[in-house]
């Protein structure tokens, strides 16, 4: 079976906990991306996705622009090593119901992959 590291993106789109809501998204936008990973210092320190954005401008209209990307995040989000099997991502991701695993090679982030990554390894069979 194939592993992360075969499925998973090394590009990473990345924003940091006091970027604005509307500026992660932008940086989402342009990277065509479905999260993008909280670094501080280096240091994975959430996830901020899509729906976090949804979330947000449910629960206020102007979050856009008046909360930071902190408010909204996941943090400390689970993940993955890139020796882990696709299945091993799939189950991990089902069981938390997110779309987004960040892979982690220590302490390292090394790549995402997404439920799309997956789907398409599945596809390719």
């Amino acid at each position: 079976m194939p592993t992360v590291r075969d499925v998973m993106s090394s590009e990473l789109v990345t924003v940091q906990a006091s970027t604005m809501v509307i500026e992660a998204a932008r940086t989402m936008f342009s990277g065509s991306a479905g999260s993008a990973l909280v670094l501080d210092g280096g240091k994975l320190t959430g996830i901020f996705t899509e729906r976090d954005i949804m979330r947000a401008l449910a629960n206020e209209p102007d979050a856009g622009r008046s909360s930071r990307v902190a408010r909204w995040m996941t943090s400390d989000p689970v993940t993955i090593g890139p020796n882990a099997t696709v299945g091993e991502a799939l189950d991990r991701m089902l069981a938390g119901h997110f779309r987004h695993l960040p892979v982690m090679e220590g302490e390292v982030v090394v790549g995402i992959v997404s439920m799309r990554d997956l789907a398409r390894n599945i596809a390719k069979k």
